[in-house]
């Protein structure tokens, strides 16, 4: 198999043999291990996996699309944390007392707001200095994070509207609410980064940034949507979440770049940017959940799920780099 078929082969459909190997290792293991008496692969046991899936899936998806641009976000744990802050806190605003249940749209709408600016500053920002989006990213990070903060102090923010928590557990087709939000939101990003222009624009740019500048593309604008595509869905996960939950703790979100970053990598994205797969990554975001559940089912403390999936992470990037690396030698040949 040449390089270029086995890289392929293993970015596109290695994740999904990974996550068959987890299947049947945890089933296995928990036979022996767990402390529970429900098999691991239960039915219901995946459903609640898939629904638990949901809020770092979202966001994986957006953060796709801007690592195939070349970019990456760290602030996306910061913008699901503020978001959230702001839909439930919103709903109890004395201005919107007579709306009833409709005070649920303004809070869905103030927190997809919120998401959508702050999203558009950190692209305006990498668009106008040059800076590159990870140092930006990293700022922008700190700073939302103390918004946060400023907002409640180091209280929780708190809402529960039973109207919204229906909503929220609702089934259908067996399938949980945000298990339909996951798979509508990755249907859609699909289709934008297969079918439309801005996706093959993004792939270009991720490639060849000058070579995309002389072909008429317009750079900056561009990677700017993408921000606000990723602030969009930092805070509509937001939202599929606490509308359940109905309480925001300040370090609420805290890590998940790093979660999202280790799935969207091990589906098979490049760091450096002009590669990767929707459908892939949602393949990794699945398997790092799986991964999370599995040590959990078998007994295994957070520190222990912590090393593991550092330890993957480490072990694709580094066969990533060796694939490349073998890639290019064959083209000098």
């Amino acid at each position: 198999m040449q390089a270029g078929t086995l890289a392929t082969f293993l970015k596109r459909g290695a994740i999904w043999g990974f996550i068959v190997l987890e299947l049947i290792f945890f089933s296995v293991a928990g036979e022996y291990m767990s402390l529970s008496d429900k098999a691991f692969m239960d039915a219901g046991n995946m459903l609640l996996l898939f629904k638990q899936t949901a809020p770092l899936g979202i966001i994986a998806m957006g953060m796709t699309i801007i690592m195939i641009n070349g970019n990456i976000d760290l602030s996306v744990g910061a913008t699901f944390a503020l978001s959230a802050v702001i839909l439930l806190d919103s709903m109890s605003w004395p201005m919107f007392e007579s709306l009833g249940d409709g005070v649920i749209f303004v809070g869905w709408g103030l927190a997809l707001l919120t998401g959508l600016v702050l999203g558009a500053l950190n692209g305006l920002i990498v668009w106008k200095t040059g800076v590159d989006a990870f140092i930006v990213t990293l700022g922008s990070m700190l700073g939302y994070r103390g918004l946060v903060f400023m907002y409640n102090g180091e209280q929780p923010t708190s809402h529960l509207n039973w109207t919204l928590v229906d909503f929220a557990e609702a089934q259908f087709l067996g399938l949980h609410t945000p298990t339909w939000f996951l798979l509508v939101v990755t249907a859609a990003i699909w289709f934008l980064m297969n079918r439309t222009v801005h996706g093959r624009n993004a792939y270009a740019i991720g490639d060849n940034r000058e070579a995309a500048v002389n072909a008429g593309i317009r750079v900056g604008p561009h990677m700017m949507v993408n921000f606000m595509i990723i602030g969009f869905l930092a805070s509509l996960s937001a939202v599929v979440f606490y509308s359940e939950s109905g309480s925001v703790n300040p370090n609420d979100g805290e890590l998940y770049e790093l979660w999202i970053i280790t799935a969207v990598v091990l589906g098979g994205t490049k760091l450096t940017g002009g590669a990767g797969s929707i459908v892939s990554t949602f393949g990794g975001v699945l398997a790092i959940q799986l991964l999370r559940k599995g040590l959990a089912h078998i007994g295994a403390d957070t520190s222990t799920v912590n090393l593991v999936i550092g330890l993957i992470l480490i072990a694709v990037l580094f066969l990533d780099r060796q694939l490349n690396v073998k890639g290019r030698e064959e083209l000098k040949t």
